[in-house]
């Protein structure tokens, strides 16, 4: 940014510039010009979204469509329904089913996914846009797409999101700031993970001060499900297995939470995204993993470590990816050989340097 713009900013936002340069000037300068010019912005996450996907999506629809673009927002999955611990977000009247999604974009906009295989049913849609500006934050990224805004240092792709709100010179308000503010503490883990900075909790700062409630945020993130969610987490902690010769000597421990189950009680699947935090507590595995079916019957895999495994390396070997903490991918085998797999390439980081 020149020093006009940097004051701009930070007069318009109550923020400075970024601190890190991941993204390059050229890059930031490119898709203000892409979207500036645009009469129609089609926007798309990850299937089966997060707080960080769906968030980071909403809030730059928002601000397109303050900007007077036409914008249509999605996510690929066959079964298309916002997960309900993320029905309070603001602006879901952007969103239509895939089918409704423009065939080939003008410009489309991806956000939170790491490969063009996690859009699902966007793929193609992906594939035939004239541009594609890809915006996240995972050191995996495949690097698909016409341009890039990434930022491997960011806590979120709600970082990038904000910055680029800011560089397009729309204000935030209440409505922006509670997407934004959702992806940045689901994807902070409530601001407990290693990627939580300085410049996360100034980044939260400006967002409430936008008077956002972070307590009825939390509310709907963490201390709600329903009673069948009980159920299914005491079937699958009880299955729970661990290794403790897995991941090189540092433990492993892990469960799996078939369809049926879910089924048995009604409870949808993103009901059960969050157990992977209740089975990484194990004092004696560095690393833990979920493995929950879908309801077409793949195995989405959800792997954490507490640092010293770099499972962000392990579920790219397998097609997946995220960060080294924290990452996934999807398994089309039988339980214990997605275990087996897995578990063949879970190493100490010590031993890849």
């Amino acid at each position: 940014m020149t020093p006009d713009e940097m004051a701009a900013r930070e007069a318009l936002t109550g923020a400075p510039p970024a601190a890190n340069g991941s993204v390059r000037e050229d890059d930031w300068a490119r898709a203000i010009r892409l979207i500036t010019s645009a009469e129609e912005v089609a926007l798309a996450c990850h299937v089966t979204p997060d707080g960080d996907a769906l968030g980071s999506m909403l809030a730059a629809g928002q601000a397109l469509r303050a900007l007077g673009k036409r914008v249509v927002a999605s996510f690929g999955d066959r079964e298309f329904a916002v997960p309900r611990l993320l029905r309070y977000l603001p602006a879901q009247e952007l969103l239509v089913e895939p089918a409704a999604f423009p065939d080939a974009p003008e410009l489309m906009m991806t956000f939170d996914a790491a490969t063009e295989t996690r859009l699902g049913l966007l793929s193609d849609k992906a594939a035939a846009a004239r541009e594609l500006i890809v915006v996240d934050h995972h050191p995996s990224n495949s690097g698909f797409g016409t341009m890039a805004l990434i930022d491997p240092d960011a806590a979120a792709t709600a970082v990038v999101v904000e910055e680029l709100i800011a560089r397009l010179g729309v204000p935030l308000d209440r409505d922006m700031a509670a997407c934004l503010y959702t992806g940045l503490v689901t994807d902070t883990g409530s601001f407990r993970h290693s990627s939580t900075t300085p410049a996360a909790h100034e980044m939260a700062a400006r967002l409430i001060a936008t008077g956002l409630r972070p307590d009825e945020i939390a509310r709907e993130l963490w201390d709600r499900s329903p009673f069948g969610y009980l159920k299914v987490l005491g079937a699958a902690l009880q299955r729970a297995r661990l290794e403790p010769e897995a991941a090189g000597g540092l433990g492993l421990v892990w469960t799996y939470v078939p369809r049926v189950e879910r089924a048995a009680v009604g409870l949808p699947y993103d009901e059960v995204e969050g157990m992977i935090d209740i089975v990484r507590r194990t004092d004696e595995a560095e690393v833990a993993v979920v493995l929950k079916e879908d309801d077409e019957g793949a195995w989405q895999v959800s792997t954490r470590s507490k640092g010293a495994v770099d499972v962000a390396r392990a579920c790219t070997a397998l097609g997946g990816g995220g960060h080294t903490r924290a990452a996934g991918f999807t398994s089309h085998r039988p339980v214990e050989e997605t275990i087996a797999r897995l578990r063949a390439v879970l190493e100490p980081v010590e031993k890849e340097r």
